[in-house]
């Protein structure tokens, strides 16, 4: 089928509970086929904060909810160290569907093309919309190219406020599952909770940049 997107897909019924049921049904492009299922985003629908990483993970695919794998619980871990409520935010992905490689039994990630990126976009931008966060914490490249253009570098960019519209912003950091493959994990750890930490910041205080109070 390829990448035909899935604006068609969406519900005339604009509400979070009619995007994630409609998503169910998505064909918007070929990972629905491997996939065990959709996994839609997750949480309270005036949330603060929002979200974003790549796609599901192979726990997630098959739990049918997101971050609730090993990268879920190094997010959980510093949410609570950042002082942001893990049950008043709003996580979901960029790609709604698990993109992996068989290796016997085991299900390898596989990053998303930046078609099939493009294709779930739709979803995403509905989600924004509805949710309308004052921070959208952006986790990882995937994500910021969704969000913030192919021209974003996270490596650049990290842990700065970059306006949304008036009162909210963006914050880019690594994913989650980045710490768990990096040669120090300590390093990593400290870095991602400094990201959220300004994140938790500029939504008290609505002021930009890291040195603010």
């Amino acid at each position: 089928m390829g990448n035909i997107g899935a604006q068609r897909f969406l519900p005339d019924e604009v509400s979070l509970p009619a995007l994630r049921e409609a998503a169910r049904h998505c064909e918007g492009c070929d990972l629905y086929r491997d996939a065990t299922q959709t996994v839609f985003g997750e949480g309270v629908p005036d949330a603060r904060f929002m979200l974003v990483g790549e796609q599901p993970g192979d726990q997630e695919d098959h739990e049918g909810a997101p971050f609730v794998g090993p990268a879920g619980r190094v997010l959980d871990r510093a949410l609570e160290e950042a002082g942001i409520d893990r049950e008043a935010v709003y996580v979901t992905n960029a790609v709604k569907h698990f993109k992996f490689t068989a290796r016997g039994k085991r299900r390898i990630h596989q990053k998303p093309t930046v078609g099939e990126i493009n294709a779930c976009r739709p979803w995403l931008e509905a989600e924004m919309r509805l949710v309308d966060p004052e921070v959208t914490v952006v986790l990882g490249a995937t994500a910021a190219r969704a969000l913030l253009g192919p021209d974003f570098r996270v490596t650049r960019h990290r842990g700065e406020p970059v306006p949304r519209r008036e009162g909210a912003y963006y914050v880019a950091t690594i994913h989650p599952s980045a710490i768990l493959r990096a040669p120090d994990r300590d390093e990593a750890y400290a870095g991602f909770l400094a990201d959220l930490t300004v994140a938790a910041r500029t939504a008290a205080s609505g002021v930009m940049g890291p040195g603010a109070p």
